[in-house]
């Protein structure tokens, strides 16, 4: 009759025992289970004017793009060099103190500027720039041989898109390419505004409002019906050397 009433004290300790032991199992495993990640930054607006001289207070309240990680933020516009002529800007701060601050991008008559960024906070940094067309100098081109689209292209004027690989520790573009639409009538340049750029890890999505006509990704120009402008995304390798696919509505 003892033993009868000690069983079940005995089955309930070891119950308790299983009970805490599995907490304890969870409680040591469950931390390894949480990863943190830097969340990809992407911003693409309208492009703001700074010089390099400027402080960070005063390009950030200029509300242009930029990306941040942690305490470091980039930031991408332009210079008004002359009454007619604009060159691009990236600077880099961290915790407030400029780390770099590069104008020598493209240095030409070419009136271009910079409003695009990606950022993974790592090595991962794109930079949106436009063009206007391919002047004698320190232009784009240098940065595109061999890339998927080496020039502007024939004509001048319109404005188009370049896509550049920069190294975030100092600011360098490591390759470029440029993205432009193409008049069927003519082979000339047309314009082409990005609005967005995506980052799945391989490759670049770069989303882009296109007039008549987008590229195929043979650089060829599409075929599209209906009214310009044209809502074009292209996906290209990460060294910008190959454009996987492209799209728009009406076009093929």
């Amino acid at each position: 009759m003892i033993y009868n009433r000690q069983l079940p004290r005995n089955l309930a300790f070891l119950s308790l025992s299983v009970i805490l032991g599995a907490d304890l199992a969870i409680t040591e495993i469950a931390p390894l289970a949480v990863a943190q990640t830097t969340p990809i930054q992407s911003s693409v607006g309208k492009s703001v004017t700074f010089t390099c001289n400027d402080s960070e207070a005063t390009i950030k309240a200029k509300n242009g793009p930029k990306v941040t990680t942690g305490s470091t933020t980039i930031y991408i516009g332009y210079q008004q060099v002359s009454s007619t002529n604009k060159d691009p800007r990236l600077v880099r701060f961290d915790n407030g103190v400029k780390r770099w601050c590069l104008s020598n991008y493209e240095t030409t008559g070419d009136d271009g500027s910079g409003y695009g960024l990606l950022w993974d906070g790592g090595s991962i940094l794109y930079g949106v720039f436009s063009s206007t067309g391919t002047q004698t100098g320190n232009n784009f081109g240098r940065f595109a041989i061999g890339r998927w689209l080496t020039s502007y292209g024939s004509g001048g004027g319109p404005k188009v898109a370049v896509i550049a690989r920069i190294d975030p520790t100092n600011g360098s573009v490591k390759y470029a390419t440029f993205l432009t639409s193409k008049r069927p009538d003519n082979g000339k340049t047309n314009s082409l505004l990005v609005t967005s750029l995506l980052w799945n890890g391989t490759n670049l999505t770069v989303r882009a409002t296109s007039w008549w006509t987008p590229r195929r990704t043979n650089t060829s120009a599409m075929n599209c019906s209906g009214s310009s402008p044209y809502q074009y995304t292209a996906v290209f390798t990460s060294d910008l050397k190959k454009m996987n696919s492209a799209s728009a509505a009406t076009c093929s």
